[in-house]
């Protein structure tokens, strides 16, 4: 068995390599958050274009009555 020392050296060394990891992983889901809102944005104004082009070009359905009628 270790010395007390040794363990708790080795304790806190663990501590610290998951304090880094957990930062590192933070800064990575920030990041990925970030580009969400970006892509959100670019995909709500292709959105737009679209229903406007598709607007402009679907033709106009004249309003008939049914040849039943």
């Amino acid at each position: 068995m270790k010395p007390a020392d040794e363990r708790l050296v080795d304790l806190e060394v663990l501590a610290a390599e998951q304090e880094r990891t957990i930062a590192e992983l933070s800064e990575q889901i920030a990041q990925q958050w970030k580009t969400i809102g970006e892509l959100r944005r670019k995909l709500d104004a292709l959105t737009d274009r679209f229903l406007a082009l598709e607007e402009q070009t679907a033709p106009d359905i004249p309003v008939t009555r049914p040849p039943h009628w």
